[in-house]
């Protein structure tokens, strides 16, 4: 059941980071203007969290499923 969970975490964190990436890096970008690495590395920041969060989510999520259903 890990492998299933690597599998999505594989699947779905990167592309969670990329879209908070693009989100983000607009945002700021929008907002500084005449700073565009300042933007470039808040976003980096974000989505790598967000590559964690996810990450770790799915990992909980398939092993508590794996606990509590047959």
């Amino acid at each position: 059941m890990l492998g299933l969970a690597l599998i999505l975490a594989l699947a779905f964190s990167p592309a969670a980071a990329i879209s908070s990436y693009l989100i983000t890096y607009a945002e700021y970008k929008k907002h500084w203007p005449e700073n565009p690495t300042r933007a470039r590395k808040l976003a980096l920041n974000f989505a790598l969290a967000t590559f964690i969060f996810f990450a770790l989510m799915i990992f909980a999520a398939v092993m508590i499923i794996d606990k509590f259903l047959p």
